[in-house]
This record gives C-alpha cells, structure tokens and sequence, in this order.
C-alpha cells in the first residue's frame, strides 16, 4: 500500500494544532525477564539433552560392580526466521505534508510495532503452553502432566486447574522443589518468580506483600512472604489468559530462550519509476523451550 495526500488530506494545510493517537507512552520491553537472551550464528540451533547417571547399588563382596550409562535425550531445534514491516508514501505526499514531525514518527512508529511483535511471539509460548497443537522437542506441550523422562513422566504443571490463591502458590511451590531431573535426581530447583496477567495484579501483590495471612482475620504470618521468591512477581500485559498464572524456576540454565541472529535494522530507499519513498524494519530471530522445568503453568479455574 502506498501512503497517497489522500490518506491526509488535513496536513495539507496549515491550522493543526497537534497530532494525536501516536505519541502515547510506549510499553517498555518485558520478554527478556523471561527468556534467556542468546546470540546465534547459524541457521538453526539444536540443544540437546544430556542425562546423568542414576543411583548407586550395593556391591556385594566378589561381585562385579554395575555400570551406568549417561546418554542423550530429547532434542529441541529452533529455526531463525526473518520478521519484518515497511511503509511506502509517494513523492507528493512527502513533499506536500506541512507537519515533518508527522513524516519522522512513522519509522519510530515502525521501530516500536517490531518490538510488539516480539513481545506477541514470546509470550504466544505461555499462551500455548496448555495446547497439544503445540509441542516441543519431547512431544509433549510446555506445560504437561506428561513430559518422558528416564524415570518416567514428569509434570511441570497441576493435574488440576487452580485459581492463583494463597494455599494454590504454596501448594505450586512445594510442586517445584520436588522435581527431578531426567534420572529421577533431586536438584536445586525453587520458585523464582510468580508471573500474573494483567488481571491478576492485584491478587499477586496482596499474596505477596501482606504481612499476615491476606484475607482472613488471622493473624498467622504470611508464608509466601517470610519465604520469599527472589524475583516476586510480575505482570507480563502480553499474556491473553486472565486466569493462568507462571511460576519462573530457579536453577534451570537452558529454559526458555530467544536466539538473536539479526539484530533490528531499519533501512530506506526510493523508486527510481515511481519515485515513492520506502522505509522497512527487518530482524531476525526464533524464541522456544528448550528444558520444560524452567516455568511452571497454573491454568485457572
């Protein structure tokens, strides 16, 4: 589409006090508190899962000891792909516009819808996450009752749907510390941080910043706040479902992560026949899962 006088036929003249409906304030990025930020130089990147070995045995006297095996699990592929915006105004609706202040702000404007994008595409992997029509590298969704492990199949979300509510945190949270790794071992795994929708801001703050059990004439202390989670909670706007709820883990270095192949370049040009002006914005980059045990899903009720 080509941006012709028609499109404004008001900057044609002098009298306009001000633009309005592009100058708001603008979100400031969020994703990167999430996803582990990575640099990639090739087409596509493969992590792979490398086991550790189980638990001993006793060895009886004169018999041979038993040897185990570490091997390799599942494998997840994350492809780069090109994302990318442009617009395209002719010579006249350049020359013609009164207001340049308007003209400048489309390739800020540009900038800015690139980077709602990015936000939409990672935060689509927690609006999925419950969804069998998207899976990752171990067949199962993000969030599953279900992941294959060596010592059988793991969870990473409730069997039950949960409204975000004192004893649901506290009971996710227990949930978290219990997993294991692929060979059925403890690890250092612990809530980090609760992550909420916009709708549930509220409810978040008070569970977590109330000095006494929030809602009750009580006066027991508040768990979740005498244990805290070094990361507390966040709202991420970009989650779609007003009920579920996250809880980012501790201690997994190959979670969630966005592979950066291109940075975000902004480039302009002209039509030699047409002589209508072009600007376009392009980047190049693929957000995944890698290891499931990075954030634990809570669908509401």
């Amino acid at each position: 589409m080509v941006m012709t006088r028609a499109l404004h036929p008001a900057d044609l003249w002098p009298g306009i006090k001000a633009h309005f409906g592009k100058a708001y304030k603008q979100m400031e990025k969020q994703y990167t508190r999430y996803f582990e930020d990575k640099s990639s130089d090739k087409a596509y990147e493969e992590f792979v899962e490398s086991t550790t070995f189980g638990l001993p045995d006793i060895k009886n006297e004169g018999q041979a000891i038993r040897f185990d095996t570490d091997s390799e699990g599942y494998k997840t592929r994350l492809t780069n792909v090109v994302w990318g915006l442009g617009w395209m105004a002719s010579r006249e609706e350049i020359e013609d516009n009164l207001y340049e202040s308007r003209a400048a702000r489309r390739s800020r404007n540009l900038a800015y819808s690139m980077g709602q994008s990015k936000e939409i595409v990672h935060a689509a992997h927690f609006n999925n996450g419950f969804s069998t029509s998207y899976l990752g590298g171990d067949g199962a969704a993000l969030f599953s009752t279900s992941h294959p492990t060596l010592a059988g199949n793991k969870s990473n979300k409730p069997s039950a749907a949960a409204d975000l509510s004192e004893a649901a945190l506290e009971d996710q949270r227990i949930s978290i510390r219990l997993m294991t790794n692929s060979r059925g071992l403890k690890m250092y795994f612990r809530a980090k941080e609760l992550v909420v929708p916009p709708q549930l801001e509220f409810t978040a703050e008070r569970l977590m910043k109330s000095e006494k059990t929030p809602g009750t004439a009580n006066n027991d202390i508040n768990a979740n706040k005498s244990v805290s989670m070094s990361g507390g909670y966040s709202v991420w706007d970009y989650l779609t479902d007003s009920k579920a709820w996250f809880l980012m883990v501790e201690g997994v270095p190959e979670g969630m992560v966005t592979l950066q192949r291109r940075k975000l370049e902004m480039d302009q040009d002209n039509d030699w026949d047409t002589e209508n002006a072009k600007a376009k914005a392009t980047e190049r980059y693929i957000s995944g899962w890698v290891d499931w045990r990075a954030v634990w899903g809570v669908q509401g009720v």
